[in-house]
């Protein structure tokens, strides 16, 4: 049976393509969910996404999908620095998880430059715009299949 790998976003990612797009790019949360696919096809995984402006939705997603996955990608956007309630979920599940950010959080406001998902996490992609995902998946697909 191929892996599931739970793709998970959260506050104002649903508004890529609107953002500021030297920071965020241009593609829409769409175009990378369609080019995850794409790879996700490559590699013979399956995807789960999900996307949520509210923590505790991405904490009741987590829950409710872990036991049927076996890796987490999370672009916890602004929660990345307060999300302890999703690290907690994230922990518990026993999954591996990657952290992605589409813009490098560790050259913006210095309030940007902490993650609370970092020191857990098997990795992190920061700066490398869709394209961090896309290295994401690749990496957690091989720890996954090792």
């Amino acid at each position: 049976m191929p892996a599931t790998i739970l793709v998970l976003n959260g506050p104002n990612l649903n508004n890529l393509g609107k953002r500021d797009a030297s920071l965020y790019g241009t593609k829409t949360l769409a175009d990378i969910q369609d080019d995850l696919y794409s790879k996700a096809s490559e590699l013979g995984v399956n995807l789960k996404f999900f996307q949520s402006n509210h923590e505790g939705a991405i904490v009741d997603f987590i829950q409710e999908s872990s036991s049927e996955a076996n890796g987490v990608i999370i672009n916890a956007g602004a929660l990345t620095q307060v999300g302890y309630s999703i690290l907690d979920a994230l922990l518990d599940s026993g999954l591996p998880f990657i952290e992605v950010h589409l813009s490098n959080i560790y050259a913006r406001e210095k309030f940007r430059q902490e993650s609370v998902f970092a020191a857990k996490a098997i990795g992190q992609m920061a700066g490398f715009g869709p394209s961090g995902y896309i290295y994401a998946l690749d990496h957690l697909t091989s720890v996954i299949n090792s």
